[in-house]
């Protein structure tokens, strides 16, 4: 209704103009001098006026709210999609690409949904509107006017084309702009370690330019179809100012219809040129939208079964089995050719061997990272792609050497796996892992901000707050993936004895060059190309004098 009601006030303008200069002006200035119909007109002009406004701005703020609606959805999906997606899709797509996906995409959608969608709509009624209405108002002065429509097609068939690439062109560019630029800021401490900053000036240079050279062949496309658009409607308002005004000369037309005429033909280029601004921003929002689409697209590696199993309501018991898995990041180059393990509930388990031996791997499939190619991964008796990810996420929890932590307080951080942890249960947790200390000595204790990847605390106070985190989630399988590989002595001294008491009372799998960290296992499988090659108590398997022997003994040498 407000579109129609804009749409029609705006027609109204030009005829009511035609009436004051046909009807209104003679009887003002015939014998009578009545201002009736040139005052009227003109209230009737004013009125349109108001309504035109009214209505378009109602309009406007409708649109808009519809558009930042549908923003808002788009946005959530894309972020909620990004984090279920598999972990083999985020070690291969980078976060620069993805930031890049939720700013400048979403920055090129939101041009054409707060004001490009509208003036379409808006400029092609009264495209249509207008035609219609030349039509009605002078046939023949409407036949002149169809001879530019060839030249408008032409033009827009070649501005489709020519930006099309363009602006894919565009949304390239900026992507790898602002892939480098994250990543740059990522590994910062690495750029300046290595003395990389000139070199990523040049990197960073060359993506800029880039990105400007794709941005004016787009915008030369633009220069091209919107002042050709207004060349056309000059040159057709020409020709039909002359024409008709040959014709007024001759009694044949009255010179408020040639008034009212001119006054629409500009309605009806006018609205083509904002067209053409809605189609620089059209181009750029398809580009975006073919990569979102791309994104959306993806399914995630380790889908959500339809029928989930149920573990215990309140904690599994953790028995671990994986039974003949087979798996590889690629499948033709297997890393686990055929492994089969069982670990009892409550076993602390090392796992140890050279680089690539397949160890992170296991721990992957155990966190479900991961799915095997071909055998079965189990907790409890149940597959892991029958359970549920809530079921899942709350048996297993996997401890990383990154300790990340996120910009917020250290309550936060700690209650990361169990949102609904009171402060006394946030403390319980840290004074058993053994954070308390430190943390008692902060400024605001546990209220006391870090910032992101917790920049403000050292190395080991990092990891005693990811093991707190881990101990107050209490899951029933912990994984510990080199997480004391990146302390020094006197940091992995400070875990060692919090390690003890996260590892106690339930099933863990530890990953670690460490033997230190090693020698509170249970049991020890060393690994080599996939396969388990030796399997023992610690003590045992160093009495054995096999690989883990000489392993230990390296270790014992690295200390001097």
């Amino acid at each position: 209704m407000l579109l129609l009601a804009q749409n029609l006030a705006g027609m109204a303008g030009p005829y009511l103009i035609k009436i004051g200069i046909d009807q209104g002006i003679p009887a003002l200035t015939g014998s009578g001098r009545d201002a009736t119909v040139l005052a009227v007109t003109a209230g009737l002009f004013a009125l349109a006026s108001a309504i035109e406004y009214a209505g378009k701005r109602g309009f406007m703020l409708l649109y808009g709210r519809i558009g930042q609606s549908a923003l808002l959805d788009l946005r959530q999906r894309v972020f909620d999609h990004f984090q279920r997606l598999s972990m083999s899709f985020h070690e291969r797509y980078t976060s620069g690409r993805m930031v890049s996906r939720l700013t400048s995409d979403m920055d090129s959608i939101a041009e054409l949904t707060d004001g490009g969608l509208n003036e379409l709509v808006v400029a092609a009624l009264s495209v249509v509107s207008v035609a219609g209405v030349l039509l009605w108002l002078d046939p023949p002065l409407a036949a002149v006017t169809m001879l530019s429509f060839p030249f408008l097609l032409v033009l827009s068939r070649w501005f489709q084309l020519a930006s099309a690439r363009a602006y894919r062109r565009t949304r390239e560019t900026v992507a790898r702009l602002i892939v480098h630029f994250v990543e740059s800021l990522d590994g910062i401490r690495a750029v300046q370690a290595f003395r990389r900053e000139g070199r990523n000036e040049q990197i960073f240079e060359g993506a800029n330019e880039d990105y400007r050279r794709a941005n004016l062949t787009a915008l030369r496309s633009i220069a091209i179809l919107s002042p050709g658009i207004m060349l056309i409607g000059n040159v057709t308002l020409a020709v039909v100012l002359t024409y008709g005004g040959y014709r007024v000369l001759h009694g044949q037309l009255e010179i408020g219809v040639l008034t009212a005429f001119l006054l629409y033909l500009r309605r009806f280029f006018d609205p083509m040129q904002q067209l053409s601004q809605f189609y620089n921003s059209l181009q750029s929002a398809t580009a975006a939208l073919e990569k979102l689409a791309d994104v959306l697209g993806r399914r995630p590696g380790v889908p959500e079964p339809p029928r989930p199993v149920a573990l215990p309501r309140h904690r599994a018991r953790g028995q671990l089995r994986l039974d003949n898995v087979q798996f590889g990041y690629r499948a033709d180059q297997l890393i686990l050719p055929a492994l089969d393990l069982v670990v009892p509930a409550g076993q602390t388990l090392a796992l140890v061997g050279t680089t690539g031996g397949g160890k992170t791997t296991i721990a992957r499939l155990i966190a479900r990272f991961y799915d095997p190619l071909d055998g079965a991964v189990s907790i409890d008796g149940v597959d892991l792609r029958h359970l549920s990810e809530r079921d899942l996420r709350r048996s297993i929890v996997m401890v990383t050497q990154e300790n990340y932590l996120f910009a917020g307080t250290i309550a936060d951080n700690i209650r990361f796996g169990r949102p609904s942890a009171s402060l006394d249960e946030i403390a319980q947790a840290a004074k058993a892992i053994g954070a308390a200390t430190f943390i008692d000595a902060l400024p605001d204790a546990y209220r006391t901000r870090v910032h992101r990847r917790g920049g403000r605390l050292s190395a080991g106070q990092r990891q005693l707050v990811a093991f707190a985190r881990a101990f107050l989630a209490d899951p029933a399988v912990l994984i510990l993936d080199e997480a004391t590989s990146s302390l020094d002595i006197p940091s992995e001294r400070l875990v060692q004895r919090a390690l003890r008491t996260i590892m106690s009372d339930r099933t863990a799998v530890v990953i670690a060059h460490r033997l230190s960290t090693v020698e509170i296992a249970d049991r020890v499988l060393v690994l080599d190309r996939g396969r388990i090659v030796e399997d023992g108590r610690p003590t045992d398997l160093v009495a054995a004098g096999g690989r883990y022997a000489d392993l230990h003994r390296q270790w014992l040498n690295s200390l001097g």
